[in-house]
């Protein structure tokens, strides 16, 4: 019995990780036209994508000539991302800690309504956001970029935050507030270092799900900023190219490293 689950567990595992090691495998093909037929080893994609001459079929001009649209659609993700993580972070962490130690009317019902933008289909998100942008009569910019992924980023931290939250002994703030200290000298100095490790947890999962957005921010992004899964989009519809398999490697590997340290914080015992 032990060994099937073993079995089930590796076949499961090399279901989901497969096509993302196909991807890294071949962003280092050498075959410039056809990715799915091996021409050696090479760093050209990766070297391309940094402005570094490579070389390509005369015929073929679905390339990247230079990268400034590629680095400007990278500025722009991370423009978003960085704002979004921050305003999505302080939102997050004070709705988690007004529900789980304040006591008011609908308590219970804010809670439910927080959880909605996370089990709502991306697509129906993505309409709905746009309708409600043209309505008001917003222009489509950074802006709405912005709101938009924080309507459902703050949903990430305060899941998070609260299961943090959860896990820590209320009787360190009774002893606090017994010793005389301010509500703002306990939240400052007794919670949010307890909290620390959740809220560095999900301001990180916030940014990575924002860099990563495609569908909501297909629908909210105005044609003078493209972030980085729209521009990546775009070129596939083109046809499947050497520089999106190094692209889709870098961001894999920038995930895996920001999801890790996430992880690793959010594991982190309490600070005595």
């Amino acid at each position: 019995m032990r060994s099937l689950l073993t079995l089930w567990s590796l076949a499961f595992f090399a279901f989901i990780y497969a096509p993302l090691a196909v991807i890294v495998a071949y962003s280092f093909n050498a075959n410039p036209v056809n990715m799915m037929i091996w021409d050696g080893f090479t760093l050209d994609w990766y070297r391309g994508l940094f402005g570094a001459a490579v070389e390509r079929p005369a015929s073929d001009a679905l390339y990247i000539e230079n990268t400034d649209q590629l680095l400007a659609a990278l500025r722009t993700s991370l423009t978003v991302a960085f704002f979004t993580t921050t305003i999505a972070t302080v939102l997050g962490t004070s709705l988690a800690i007004a529900l789980g130690r304040g006591r008011f009317v609908g308590q219970k019902a804010l809670g439910g309504f927080l959880l909605l933008p996370m089990m709502m289909p991306d697509i129906v998100l993505g309409i709905g956001l746009l309708i409600f942008f043209l309505t008001l009569g917003m222009q489509l910019s950074l802006l709405t970029i912005i709101i938009g992924h924080c309507t459902f980023l703050i949903s990430y931290v305060f899941v998070i935050v609260q299961a943090r939250l959860a896990g820590l002994d209320p009787a360190l703030e009774e002893a606090s507030a017994d010793l005389g200290a301010s509500p703002f000298v306990t939240l400052r100095k007794v919670l949010i270092p307890q909290l620390a490790p959740g809220i560095l947890g999900g301001a990180l999962l916030a940014f990575v799900i924002s860099m990563d957005d495609l569908v909501i921010t297909y629908f909210i992004a105005g044609t003078d900023n493209t972030t980085l899964p729209v521009f990546i989009f775009g070129m596939i519809r083109r046809g499947v190219k050497p520089e999106i398999n190094a692209i889709a490697t870098l961001i894999i590997l920038s995930s895996v490293v920001i999801a890790g340290l996430g992880l690793w914080l959010r594991a982190r015992k309490t600070p005595a």
